[in-house]
């Protein structure tokens, strides 16, 4: 996936899940590892970035 494919990806899982996307990608990372799948866990880990970065800094 290229930059403009895993942010648009971000922006879907969020539109779907709200607050529990970047969870939902992280759940998704783990899942490809345990299948021994380390291109698209890195897809997934990319997208969890992409999340974050998209949502800002956590207040405290």
């Amino acid at each position: 996936m290229n930059t403009i494919q895993i942010t648009q990806a971000a922006q879907a899982l969020y539109r779907a899940h709200g607050g529990r996307a970047e969870a939902e990608a992280a759940a998704k990372v783990r899942e490809n590892e345990e299948k021994g799948d380390t291109a698209e866990a890195e897809t997934w880990r990319a997208i969890q970035a992409a999340i974050r970065q998209g949502r800002g800094p956590l207040q405290a």
